[in-house]
């Protein structure tokens, strides 16, 4: 179980560092941003349907199919010919650990006795610090090399591997049929095209571009309309009540997931800007994991009163980080700089670390009902994915608009994603502010 999150979470940052090389290699600089947004599209669609996979094949089963799944795409993207095709393994990655990521809290009551609950789900949390510590760094080793190719090779063996000790490790008999409840379609559908659309956007010229924006922007505000009046909609009702504060409690994950994002580029402008190895660029990369896992470590353990300061300054130190490291961009930039960077990075990873445990209790406690408490936090992992992969999407544009520049690229992608990183400021405030209040609202 925890071997399926880390693979999701390592293969997201460990392709940041390989795209480089593989733009080097095969082209098609213009869809650099559709290899992540392809994957987070996918992933989000498939973690709507893993109640229904276990229910059809049990944990065992629901596990091989998402392993197997994963590593076809993997073993595509590691036979692309052209960039087109290696954006269509990252779609199929994506649906492998879309599954891979809902079974890996889905199962632990079915599989495990009670009193290791709390144990696991703490294992299985810990494998997103693990795969976004670790992705870039590995994924910087192979680009050292060139052999990007082996690269996912490598990601697909494990894969193939982890269907054998899932075959030994988990119970083949499926379970009792679970009560089913409707997919939303309309909303899932009209989120995916809305990334997709930001992602095209990002390949057309003149005219087109505002009008495939403004396009997407009435999809996203459709989404919400529509995600509103379903009961089963990807977020809980309790997001669209009047007064109750869940929907800061939102907004503030988003704002914080839009700027790790950037985590996705920094490999690139590190070569581009620094002329560093694959290898540095990919620490380099890591920054923001190495601040985000340190802060988190040491803020848990924080009381009541501490937790709700930190959600307060947690966006404000990301945009502060995200925003010099921005401005400080330079041609020709040296060692000197890239210690600065990496030291600017980790202070933005930390404002994420800081506020992000808290974010999980903030929404438990937007309901006195349990099972609503309990959807409102299990939404956070959905909110983060939504975040990535519209984020990602925009990204296409901002690289964009630096035109051939690569330093231009670089200061329009860090700054506008630390734009809307400082969304999560006002929200965070605001989240805060009616906590207390949140239990006495209904649905």
């Amino acid at each position: 179980m925890a071997g399926g999150v880390a693979l999701y979470a390592m293969n997201l940052y460990f392709t940041a560092s390989l795209l480089p090389s593989v733009v080097a290699e095969l082209g098609g600089r213009q869809f650099y941003a559709w290899a992540s947004t392809a994957y987070l599209i996918a992933a989000v669609t498939a973690t709507m349907f893993t109640g229904r996979v276990l229910g059809a094949r049990g944990s065992g089963g629901s596990y091989v199919i998402a392993y197997l799944v994963f590593a076809a795409g993997t073993a595509l993207a590691a036979c692309s010919p052209a960039m087109q095709l290696l954006v269509a393994g990252r779609a199929v990655q994506g649906l492998g650990a879309g599954l891979l990521t809902g079974l890996g809290f889905a199962t632990i009551r079915a599989v495990l006795p009670s009193e290791l609950w709390t144990r696991a789900t703490g294992l299985v949390s810990a494998m997103f610090g693990v795969g976004t510590l670790f992705g870039p760094a590995l994924g910087g080793l192979f680009a050292q090399f060139g052999a990007w190719r082996a690269a996912f090779a490598a990601l697909a063996g494990v894969a193939i591997l982890l269907v054998f000790v899932t075959a030994r490790a988990l119970p083949r008999e499926r379970p009792e049929q679970p009560a089913r409840t409707p997919i939303p379609f309309p909303s899932i559908v009209a989120l995916a095209v809305t990334a997709a659309l930001l992602s095209l956007s990002s390949t057309l010229s003149g005219a087109w571009i505002p009008l495939t924006i403004a396009g997407a922007l009435a999809l996203l505000l459709l989404f919400f309309a529509l995600d509103a009046r379903n009961p089963n909609g990807v977020l809980p009702r309790l997001a669209y009540v009047r007064g109750n504060p869940l929907k800061w409690v939102y907004l503030t994950v988003a704002g914080l997931c839009a700027g790790i994002t950037a985590e996705n580029f920094i490999p690139l402008f590190g070569q581009q800007l620094a002329g560093a190895s694959p290898i540095v660029a990919g620490i380099l990369g890591a920054a923001p994991s190495v601040g985000w896992t340190t802060a988190q470590v040491l803020s848990v353990s924080a009381g009541e009163r501490m937790a709700r300061a930190r959600v307060r300054t947690g966006p404000v130190v990301v945009v502060a980080g995200f925003a010099a490291y921005g401005l400080l961009q330079r041609a020709d930039a040296g060692w000197a700089d890239l210690a600065i960077w990496a030291v600017l990075l980790f202070l933005a990873g930390a404002g994420v670390g800081m506020a992000y445990p808290h974010l999980s209790v903030a929404a438990m406690r937007a309901s006195d009902d349990p099972a609503e408490g309990a959807k409102a936090a299990a939404a956070v992992s959905t909110t983060q994915l939504v975040a990535f992969t519209l984020t990602s999407a925009i990204a296409g544009n901002l690289l964009a608009f630096g035109g051939d520049s690569p330093l231009a690229s670089a200061q329009w992608l860090i700054l506008g994603v630390t734009a809307l990183t400082a969304l999560g400021i006002p929200a965070a405030l605001l989240a805060m502010r009616g906590r207390r209040e949140a239990g006495r609202e209904r649905v």
